[in-house]
């Protein structure tokens, strides 16, 4: 299949983008490289541009006959969104709505859209089934949900076939040690407690100790990257095999502190992680564990990476291997 993938210069995308070719399909990707990183691209076309550059993606889904996007691209990190809400509707929303217009001018029907567990706020229940309400608690988790309703609209009225995916806590790396996380700044809790064990940072900022849980810390439900790749092909394939648009939540089920994160990092790494307390971030709920049985039970989709140590292991691998990430790779 040739597929699109937007943002596939990131995290995320440049996973799913190995995942892709591995699998055979033909990939481009399109990426204005703000936050992304060329040198994790291998195997596929890379094209700098945005998202919102209608001429270049309008010659780029004719050129490559192109049959499925993934949609990747957008600003994620949650303080950044509380602190710049106008830059994430515009980034996020704006030019997501200005993307699906696109895709359904040059006739391309089918998407699967990277959302995000952000879009319940604080959840009424453990695990979040996909039909929970949905009151985002910042406005990156509110933009996702509004793309989300932008695309069942499109769907009704131009036949915009979907599938989002409402991702929990993404981490670890490919098994190879050859790419993996690395933001600027760096917000995500697994790739700043590693840089505290290499010494790269002298000590972890947890940000809040009186939430209502076990220890007082954030839990999350952790889920490997690998594991997102696969979950975004598997509904890559479904909509090409005729499914109905939907959304799935994607995580293990299981949801682990933030000081139980820092301990299993020290066990892996052998090293010490220095903590210091500091007051909540805004936005940030105090527990958020997924409820996947959907997925797993229309899809098939099963987990490889499960334990936190196996995701922590792949992690450590490749900020061991590259303490300053992509940082003299050759774009």
């Amino acid at each position: 299949m040739n597929v699109l993938v937007t943002g596939g210069a990131g995290y995320i995308g440049s996973h799913t983008v190995r995942e892709l070719v591995r699998r055979n399909h033909r990939v481009v990707v399109l990426d204005n490289l703000s936050r992304g990183h060329g040198a994790a691209v291998s195997g596929a076309r890379l094209v700098r541009g945005d998202i919102c550059d209608r001429e270049l993606l309008g010659e780029l889904l004719a050129r490559e006959k192109i049959e499925a996007v993934l949609h990747f691209a957008a600003s994620s990190l949650v303080g950044e969104s509380v602190r710049f809400p106008s830059e994430y509707y515009n980034n996020n929303v704006v030019k997501g709505l200005s993307l699906f217009d696109t895709l359904v001018g040059a006739g391309v029907r089918n998407l699967v859209f990277s959302s995000t567990a952000a879009v319940y706020g604080e959840p009424r229940e453990i695990p979040i089934p996909e039909e929970h309400v949905t009151i985002p608690a910042n406005p990156y988790g509110a933009t996702k949900l509004a793309l989300e309703g932008a695309l069942r609209w499109y769907g009704e009225a131009y036949g915009l076939r979907w599938i989002s995916l409402r991702y929990f806590n993404a981490a670890g790396a490919d098994p190879a040690g050859d790419i993996g996380e690395d933001h600027d700044p760096e917000t995500h809790l697994i790739p700043l407690v590693l840089k505290v064990a290499l010494g790269l940072k002298p000590h972890l900022d947890i940000f809040g100790s009186d939430y209502p849980t076990p220890d007082g810390t954030c839990v999350r439900d952790y889920i490997h990257v690998n594991d997102l790749a696969v979950a975004h092909i598997l509904a890559l394939e479904a909509l090409a095999a005729g499914a109905s648009s939907t959304v799935y939540n994607l995580g293990n089920g299981n949801g682990y502190s933030v000081l139980e994160v820092i301990r299993a990092a020290e066990a892996v790494t052998g090293r010490p992680v220095p903590l210091r307390y500091a007051a909540r971030r805004p936005g940030d709920p105090p527990a958020l564990v997924a409820g996947a049985a959907k997925i797993k039970r229309e899809l098939g989709w099963r987990p490889r990476f499960e334990s936190l140590q196996a995701m922590l292991e792949t992690a450590w691998r490749w900020h061991s291997g590259h303490p300053r990430g992509f940082e003299g790779f050759e774009e």
